[in-house]
């Protein structure tokens, strides 16, 4: 019989709620760890059963009667009280989701599209192949525009053949 074998049956064998058998009593006559161990066990088991749980104040119910007494004569929170918390939660959640929108999205709306857009808004379509088409599609497309590094060399090359 191995010691954790033995070690599972002990805090029974200890409280005498069952008997070692023979294999057991062979392995604790044999190993020193596991008889320290047993003894330890029958230590602890002594003393609790020397233990003795404290007598309730006599005056334990009349405290409790009287407590309790007085927890039923506060007055009651309503459903009122307990709706209005999740309320306010979920209203500061929806008001932080869409300010967060906001922020995230701000300049990509109609309102926030340039002054082009503001004229076309005022004065209706815009045809196309007119200045303010014009200024409206460089306005749309200023990031792809500023981007074009042939745009720069053909600036650059325009000045060098025009100031020989």
């Amino acid at each position: 019989m191995t010691c954790d074998e033995v070690r599972d049956k002990m805090p029974d064998v200890a409280a005498g709620l069952i008997a070692a058998t023979g294999e057991e009593s062979k392995h604790l006559a044999s190993c020193d760890a596991c008889a320290g161990k047993l003894a330890e066990f029958r230590q602890t088991m002594a003393l609790l059963d020397e233990w003795q749980a404290p007598e309730p104040s006599p005056y334990f119910d009349v405290c409790l009667q009287a407590r309790l007494r007085e927890e039923m004569a506060k007055p009651q929170a309503g459903w009122l009280q307990w709706f209005r918390r999740p309320v306010l939660a979920a209203a500061l959640t929806v008001l932080m989701g869409v300010g967060i929108g906001l922020f995230f999205n701000h300049g990509r709306g109609r309102y926030n599209s340039g002054p082009n857009q503001a004229m076309a808004d005022n004065f209706g379509p815009v045809e196309p192949g007119t200045a303010v088409s014009d200024l409206q599609a460089l306005e749309k497309n200023h990031e792809l525009y500023a981007d074009f590094e042939l745009l720069d060399d053909l600036q650059v090359q325009d000045d060098v053949t025009a100031n020989p």
